[in-house]
């Protein structure tokens, strides 16, 4: 759960030192932060006291979302001065003001700040909470169960989808998630517990607002007003676990953890609405509905006659579909049509009044985040959190934050990063995926309509959100970062970083460090070590999350430039020399500020893995009498190339190129001694370094057989053999998933299959059996300091195996 929220809060970098910069002076253009501000003075500055509850509310609602859109386009500074600027700040402004600071504490890691989101969060929450039941009680006065406080449905500004105060309770339900993030990274145990508590809680709201939904669908289904059954398509599944709400009573009771919102996790839930196993909705809900879908059914009718693509459009989808990597470049123009993309779940003219907008949106967007994120824990902590009450669902989750891009506020937003995050960072790193031939075979739903499967990556739909998101916020680096990841993980390499060094003036010194450290990961990469240290060095200055790794790391780059002068014949020039004190003195470095930071009260598992690596290396300094740099045997650089799988983003010239670098004749201890045969006699946890590495490299060139080859006979070695306080122990785990992540190539080759076509299907059987009983070894070996960082490429794989064999009918 740790790694999976680290991954998706923090993309593949860490947080920042500091805030943010001030504000730019630079002027924006006419969609940038100004025009957003403009937004923000065109809702609730005027007269309000000849406004209606109801659209003082609506013009709250956006108000706030306008401001916290700034946040999206680099202005975090901008956006909280407006949200404090009233006077008159709602709930729906102080949740602003609640994820400024929550995003601050989380890309700074500042343990201030942090204990600031956590009071203003809390604070965000109990007022929620207050404001939800003042909502409900008004409700009870006007004889209203289904709705809002104000039943003048869209016309006014009110819902008439939703139970009363669900807007408040997804404000409440969104305090929980985010002060549960912040509780899961304090570096305390009984914090964290708080935390997943929260999440608890949080979940039940959610699940409680979406089955309202859900009832509202399914009554315009049966009137006949949508025929669309995608629309209706949502789990009323009972959040398993059965854990009662006392068992946290001490939790509860700790310093800081009071809110009135905490006083059952349940609460929360019947609220908005009751689960299927308890007491039900209203019957007066239900004709509440009734009489309201009516009233729509004539607009409906009108908005969803125009939903099919005319013949123009058709077309152009159907070249956006047929576009080979190469031509959908994030930046091409015709991808800016998201709307002709993403067709699936509800139509967003369902929802017209700034309520029902607000809440769908956030509502998609929080609980798809949820869904996804505990469907992503490596495979023996999601049985954990299983058990004690949580259900992931990576397929409901996907289509939740989808449905939510299609709304131009912060929900939107933050759904479509979060989604881009998932699809650059998360399929960036795994191995085991679908082929796009089996993709374009069984992701058909069944209306015969195309359907996003979790486990795919929606090319067209991504460029096309991404194309959206640059415009709507054009100001903003972190899109263009986005950007970049898409270009390295399509194996374009050079062009990311020449993208992502033109990407590093952000307002927000967070996004300077994310790119930062994209631009330092993808130099090592290209093998452009002459740039990494720079850049390495440069994440130091502009975050605190992990100096050791960036020390380490830019050590590393200096070490391959002292290799390579060294067997140059330059292995006494002042610039080997240099080069060799500095990648000495980082190495060192590393130890002396790991440690510092922890999650949950652990240390970083990077930087455990660093501390171990310099032990032993500082023995084999003991043992042999000769210098730290000359007693590194399997290159460190191509060792973190395979441990972060950036092979995945190394083209063909440069696979090729890398191999070389693994030799182990690179070593530049004296030729007159016998240091490397002992090392490689003693020390086979080094051996299979330099394999598994190879294997990856010769695996991404399509040469499986020769990958299967090099990491064979590491199967048949004794676990003991990769276990000890300076061993490296991952090995064991690693060759079992490279044997894997070759069954599954063959699996999916057709260059490889049988002749026969009638022996095709039994090898394709054949092979995904052999990918999964290696998959299922990795995901119960026994611990190791990076097993969560495997973890998730182990889960992405047994999914796809689970995805293929439902498809196949192999199960």
């Amino acid at each position: 759960m740790s790694a999976a929220l680290r991954f998706w809060l923090r993309g593949s970098s860490a947080p920042s030192n500091q805030s943010s910069k001030a504000p730019s002076a630079t002027p924006s253009p006419a969609a940038s932060s100004t025009s957003l501000r403009d937004q923000f003075n065109k809702h609730g500055r005027s007269g309000t006291a000849s406004l209606s509850a109801t659209q003082q509310e609506a013009n709250n609602i956006e108000d706030a979302m306008a401001a916290v859109a700034l946040i999206m386009n680099d202005d975090i500074d901008g956006a909280e001065a407006m949200l404090r600027a009233r006077e008159d700040a709602s709930t729906f402004h102080q949740l602003g003001v609640g994820v400024s600071t929550f995003l601050r504490s989380i890309l700074g890691f500042e343990k201030d700040i942090m204990n600031e989101a956590t009071t203003r969060l809390g604070e965000t929450e109990s007022r929620a909470w207050n404001d939800m039941k003042k909502a409900q009680k008004e409700a009870e006065k006007h004889g209203v169960y289904g709705g809002s406080v104000y039943p003048q449905g869209h016309a006014s500004g009110g819902s008439h989808i939703y139970p009363p105060g669900s807007e408040f309770a997804l404000v409440n339900a969104e305090a929980q998630l985010m002060g549960a993030v912040v509780a899961v990274m304090h570096e305390s145990l009984t914090e964290g517990i708080k935390g997943f508590y929260k999440l608890r809680k949080a979940y039940a709201t959610l699940d409680g607002i979406m089955t309202a939904e859900l009832l509202y669908l399914q009554t315009l289904e049966k009137k006949g007003i949508i025929t669309n059954p995608s629309s209706t398509k949502t789990s009323l599944d009972k959040m398993p676990g059965a854990f009662s709400d006392s068992e946290f009573a001490t939790l509860e009771n700790t310093k800081g953890g009071n809110t009135p919102s905490q006083n059952g996790a349940a609460a929360d839930s019947a609220s908005v609405a009751k689960e299927p196993s308890g007491p039900q909705t209203p019957a007066s809900a239900s004709a509440f509905i009734e009489a309201k879908t009516a009233a729509d059914a004539e607009i409906l009718d009108e908005k969803l006659g125009h939903l099919q693509l005319d013949a123009d459009e058709a077309s152009e989808q159907s070249e956006l579909q047929n576009a080979s990597p190469e031509a959908t470049t994030p930046s091409t123009p015709q991808f800016s049509h998201l709307d002709q993309l993403n067709k699936f779940g509800a139509d967003r003219s369902l929802f017209k009044s700034p309520v029902d907008i607000f809440v769908h949106s956030g509502a998609s967007m929080c609980f798809g985040i949820l869904l996804l994120i505990i469907s992503m824990v490596p495979p023996a902590f999601s049985r954990l959190l299983s058990v004690i009450g949580f259900k992931g669902d990576r397929d409901r989750g996907i289509h939740m934050l989808w449905q939510s891009t299609k709304y131009d506020n912060v929900n939107g937003a933050m759904a479509g990063l979060v989604l881009l995050q998932y699809y650059n960072l998360f399929f960036g790193i795994a191995d085991i995926l679908p082929s796009e031939l089996d993709i374009q075979e069984h992701s058909k739903s069944a209306t015969g309509g195309a359907k996003f499967e979790a486990v795919s990556y929606p090319r067209n739909e991504c460029t096309a959100l991404l194309a959206q998101m640059r415009q709507r916020y054009p100001d903003s680096r972190l899109w263009r970062l986005e950007e970049a990841r898409v270009l390295a993980n399509a194996r374009r390499i050079e062009e990311a970083l020449d993208m992502l060094a033109a990407n590093n003036d952000s307002k927000m010194r967070q996004i300077a460090a994310l790119n930062s450290f994209e631009l330092s990961m993808n130099s090592i990469y290209a093998l452009d070590f002459k740039s990494a240290p720079a850049h390495f060095l440069r994440c130091v200055e502009l975050n605190s999350w992990s100096h050791a790794l960036y020390y380490y790391l830019a050590a590393c780059a200096e070490l391959e430039q002292y290799r390579d002068l060294f067997h140059s014949g330059e292995a006494t020039s002042a610039a080997a020399l240099k080069h060799k004190k500095l990648a000495e003195e980082y190495f060192r470095k590393a130890p002396t500020v790991a440690g510092k930071k922890r999650f949950m009260a652990k240390a970083m598992p990077f930087e455990v893995f660093v501390m171990r690596k310099l032990q032993k290396w500082e023995e084999r300094v003991k043992a042999y009498r000769l210098d730290l740099a000359d007693v590194i045997c399997v290159s460190p650089a191509m060792e973190m190339i395979y441990l972060w799988n950036g092979s995945k983003r190394m083209p063909p010239h440069l696979l090729e190129k890398a191999r070389p670098y693994l030799a182990w004749e690179r070593c530049t201890a004296p030729a007159d001694t016998d240091v490397i045969a002992k090392i490689k006699k003693l020390e086979q946890d080094e051996v299979a370094i330099g394999l598994l590495a190879e294997s990856a490299f010769l695996r991404q060139m399509g040469k499986g057989v020769e990958a299967r080859e090099l990491v064979e006979p590491l199967l048949g070695l004794d676990k003991s053999v990769f276990k000890g306080p300076t061993r490296d122990d991952y090995c064991g785990a690693a060759a079992h998933y490279e044997v894997a992540a070759v069954a599954w190539m063959e699996a999916c080759d057709p260059e490889v299959w049988p002749s026969a076509p009638e022996d095709v299907e039994a090898f394709r059987k054949q092979k995904t059996d052999e990918c999964q009983l290696h998959l299922d070894k990795v995901s119960k070996w026994d611990g190791f300091v990076l097993d969560a960082r495997f973890g998730m490429r182990v889960q992405a794989g047994i999914d796809s195996v689970k995805w293929l064999k439902g498809k196949k009918g192999w199960m």
